[in-house]
């Protein structure tokens, strides 16, 4: 299995920026894509930002231009770098690994999530 430990989440003003880390750790042969979501109350969970094996990323309309995503392969760790951040933002961020296993086994692993809210 894949274990994923989310960081840096916290309350901050508008227009300020945050940045999160998700590390995986387990019985990992390889990581396919590692992604960020987000559920707000009483919202659907929607997908962020995604980063597949080869470096490609996509992000939605929402946070393109004010969000990066990045990875350190070696460390096995994502990263969320959040800038210019608005009230719609807040959110419990959680973070998702495509993961291989040394088993070969394909699977989809999820964090705990992390806080982050926007006050205006």
């Amino acid at each position: 299995q894949v274990h994923l430990v989310e960081s840096g989440g916290g309350s901050v003003q508008a227009g300020g920026s945050l940045r999160l880390s998700c590390a995986a750790s387990g019985s990992i042969f390889s990581i396919n894509a590692m992604a960020w979501h987000r559920q707000a109350p009483g919202k659907q969970r929607e997908l962020v930002a995604i980063i597949r094996s080869g470096g490609g990323t996509d992000y939605a309309d929402s946070v393109r231009g004010r969000f990066t995503i990045s990875r350190d392969n070696a460390k096995n760790t994502v990263y969320l770098q959040m800038n210019s951040l608005k009230p719609e933002d807040t959110a419990v961020y959680l973070c998702n690994a495509d993961a291989t296993l040394t088993s070969r086994a394909r699977t989809s692993s999820w964090g705990q999530g992390t806080q982050v809210t926007v006050s205006p």
